[in-house]
């Protein structure tokens, strides 16, 4: 199979990732009202979905270095899309939470595992270009969620959008048919559970995995606190709910040439210098966004956190794998994912608390600026760089 046949088939998967994850921000602003929620509440909502893939990541992870990439992915990517159709018929809070689990299990576990997938299937001179690419449908996802809830949920409800959710499911079947056999791109030697997890942490690998741990707690901290709350934080500035969810569509636009940069510059430069960049435009982002007050300074300010927080993702997801032999590679990005859904819990929890604490917007951007700053240094300091020129040389 051609490596660009793979990337399409893989990244469709994480244009539906993306797009539950995106329109639950969306979700969160409609459903806030008509439910009664407080600010903790919803603090909630995000926080159980990053549990979910916390232990689905973790999981997932493992399952996909012992019975393939193939097999995870499709039982990764049928489990979020049934449970996120199934979300549109609960009327209470805790079925919502319940559901949002079982989305967060096959959410979380399906993106390492087809990172991983596409980047043992092609050439060392083209996986960071490739797996940026991968990461670049998580941008169009976003950006099918905000053009979805801009036009369906006003009009039609929140519940029509989540039964949209659901239609992925059907991919499964064409992904059956098309993703190639595991022994045809990939024969890994086999290891077991406990002594993968021990080789993640065994004296080659350690100082990596605890740098991709403080990386992926951070950026995974400030993604999950900044962007499902975003609709829900313009709205605490003063703009209307549809309002809100244009500046949202228009700032998520950003995100593709964020990917395409990250894609361009990761072969040229390297891995390391690409993800410091682009975590310090993150930083510096969020602390104007958080700071603005004007329409103009808010909008721009939001362009370029889109802008470089996607690219920090993208240069991620290539950097991770790298960083670990074929027989721990799954396992390695998926515990790496699974702490930084950690993040994912606390970030919106905490800033449901900040807001109920009547805490200002900018207080509560710039502790996610320094979240990001402590990845900088961590990966600035002790990262390993992984484009292959620069392992070859060594």
């Amino acid at each position: 199979m051609s490596s660009k046949k793979l990337l399409w088939l893989a990244g469709l998967g994480f244009l539906f990732d993306s797009m539950d994850v995106g329109i639950l921000s969306f979700i969160i602003a409609a459903i806030r009202p008509e439910w009664g929620l407080s600010a903790k509440e919803i603090g909630w909502i995000g926080s159980i979905n990053s549990i979910g893939m916390a232990i689905g990541a973790f999981t997932f992870g493992l399952l996909a270095d012992q019975i393939g990439r193939k097999a995870v992915f499709m039982i990764t990517l049928l489990l979020f899309s049934v449970a996120s159709g199934l979300t549109a018929f609960t009327t209470t809070l805790w079925a919502f939470l319940v559901l949002r689990f079982f989305i967060g299990l096959g959410l979380g576990g399906e993106l390492p595992v087809a990172t991983t997938l596409v980047s043992e299937s092609v050439s060392l001179q083209k996986r960071g270009r490739t797996v940026v690419l991968l990461e670049s449908f998580w941008a169009v996802g976003w950006l099918v969620a905000a053009v979805i809830s801009y036009f369906v949920i006003p009009k039609y409800g929140w519940q029509v959008a989540m039964l949209l959710t659901a239609l992925p499911a059907f991919y499964v079947f064409f992904l059956r048919s098309q993703l190639p056999d595991e022994s045809t791109i990939h024969t890994p030697k086999r290891l077991g559970v406990w002594e993968s997890i021990r080789k993640v942490w065994m004296k080659p690998y350690r100082k990596q995995t605890i740098v991709l741990w403080v990386l992926w707690f951070c950026v995974v901290f400030s993604y999950y606190g900044l962007f499902l709350w975003l609709p829900s934080v313009l709205v605490i500035k003063g703009f209307t709910l549809i309002k809100s969810f244009q500046y949202v569509l228009i700032m998520t636009l950003a995100q593709l040439p964020g990917y395409f940069t990250v894609a361009w510059l990761i072969e040229k430069i390297g891995r390391k210098p690409v993800l410091v960049a682009f975590l310090v435009g993150t930083a510096v982002s969020a602390y104007f966004f958080g700071n603005a007050d004007t329409q103009n300074t808010l909008l721009i300010s939001g362009i370029f956190l889109s802008y470089f927080h996607l690219g920090v993702w993208g240069a991620t997801y290539a950097y991770t794998p790298e960083q670990y032999p074929d027989d721990i590679r799954a396992t390695g990005a998926g515990m790496a994912a699974s702490f930084g859904r950690i993040g994912g819990i606390l970030g919106p929890l905490l800033i449901g608390y900040l807001v109920a604490k009547n805490t200002s917007v900018s207080n509560i951007f710039l502790l996610f600026s320094i979240a990001i700053i402590v990845s900088v240094v961590t990966v600035f300091m002790w990262g390993k760089e992984s484009k292959p020129e620069a392992i070859n040389s060594k």
